[in-house]
This record gives C-alpha cells, structure tokens and sequence, in this order.
C-alpha cells in the first residue's frame, strides 16, 4: 500500500456547498475522522460515485484539527451489495459508529468487525446474527467487559439451564427472578461465543446489546432503526 494512503468506508456523507461534500469516514489506523472532500459533486469529478457508503477505500487526507481534507481516493472494490434491510442493517451499523466513536481513536481490529459484519450481510437472509456479532465486537472495543460464562456471586460457571440477572458493574448473578434483565445461562454462552442456534438466543443477544448500548447512545432515537423496525415486521409476517 502506497505510504499514507489509508482503508476507509465513508460512514455518511453530506453536501457542502455548491460541488463539495463533507464524510464522516471510519479508517483502519485513525479511527473515525470528518473529511471535506473538494469539488466531489462536480460534474467532472472522477469521484462523484466512488465516495458513498459500503465501498471499501484508499484514502489520503490532510490538514490538522476537527476537519480533514481529502487528497486522493480510490476504490479497492466494488461496493457491497446491500438491499432492502440488509441495506437498512447497514445503514444502523453506520449510525452506530457514527454515535458511539470518539473521533480520531484507532480501532483497527473493530475496523476488521465492520467489514466482516457488511459483508456477512451481503450474503445472508438474516441480519440479526451479524448485528448482533457486531455490536459484542463494539462493546468490547469500547472496554464494556462483562464475564457471561461465570456467576459473579459465587464465581461458579454458569448452567445452561439455570436463570442469571444482569446487574451493572457486577455482571450475572443467578437469580430466579424473571425480567428483562434476566438470562438463561445457554443465552449467555451462545452470546459469549457470538454464535446464535435459536431464535431465543437471538433475542437475548439483543436485549442485552440495547441495555449495554443505552448509556452510549443517550435518549436521541437512531434513524436507521425507525426504518429497519417496520421493515423487518413486514419479511417476519
């Protein structure tokens, strides 16, 4: 790779003057950063269909502080094939990185999430699994360590049968009392192996994901989930 240039996918774009766009862009070694891309809505533009979202890039900015500009961009590939709620699945983890990351801090290995989750959409029929997979890689970037395979009372692994409740800064506890908070300890080893076999499992993966998300994301909506929501009522019917 040509030194400085750098692997990118433009999270969200927007336009700025009369031929410009600005580009929330997640990059492998910096992270997520604001980029003003000079006359890349002009007519002559090489790049006016390059720079949109799912296409895996090479990158060159410049400049200092809060906004970037770009120096020079190209393809590595084509974009992801998404459509219908795999495109709208895309769409939230988008918003996602775009809510959740502090600028310019390196995530590469979450980098290597994120494209592994867009092209595990590209080619499944089911979006939860990615998703969910997804969102456990982006908690644990962030530090979220919560243990799922030991009772946080007794230190006892946990039973696959047995219920656990999830206490904040404490982790699971076993716990006969049944809530949103509550576990079965096979919902929590499936979700400590990211690998779903039920629908329960599933489901549970993404109750504790929203719980563990919440504080990040603070009380404002996400977008991308308002559309995907009717979305995925209408295929589930």
């Amino acid at each position: 790779m040509e030194d400085g240039l750098q692997r990118c996918f433009v999270l969200h774009r927007r336009p700025y003057s009369e031929t410009s766009l600005i580009l929330d862009v997640f990059s492998e070694e910096y992270g997520r950063l604001s980029i003003m891309s000079k006359g890349a809505r002009s007519k002559r533009s090489h790049l006016k269909g390059a720079l949109q979202p799912f296409t895996p890039l090479l990158m060159k900015w410049s400049g200092r502080g809060s906004m970037r500009t770009l120096r020079y961009a190209e393809t590595i590939s084509l974009a992801l094939p998404l459509s219908g709620i795999m495109l709208y699945s895309g769409l939230y983890l988008n918003e996602l990185l775009g809510r959740v990351l502090e600028n310019e801090t390196p995530y590469p290995a979450l980098f290597l999430d994120y494209l592994s989750a867009l092209s595990e959409l590209a080619q499944t029929e089911n979006p939860e699994p990615a998703l969910r997979r997804f969102e456990l890689a982006l908690l644990s970037s962030m530090g979220y360590g919560v243990d799922f395979l030991h009772c946080s009372g007794t230190g006892e692994p946990v039973d696959p049968d047995m219920t656990y409740r999830f206490r904040e800064q404490k982790g699971f506890l076993a716990s006969i009392r049944m809530d949103n908070l509550t576990f079965y300890g096979n919902e929590l080893i499936a979700i400590s192996e990211r690998r779903f076999e039920t629908k329960e499992q599933l489901k549970a993966a993404k109750r504790f994901t929203r719980i563990a998300l919440k504080p990040y994301l603070g009380g404002k909506p996400l977008k991308s989930r308002e559309l995907f929501v009717p979305r995925a009522r209408r295929i589930a019917k």
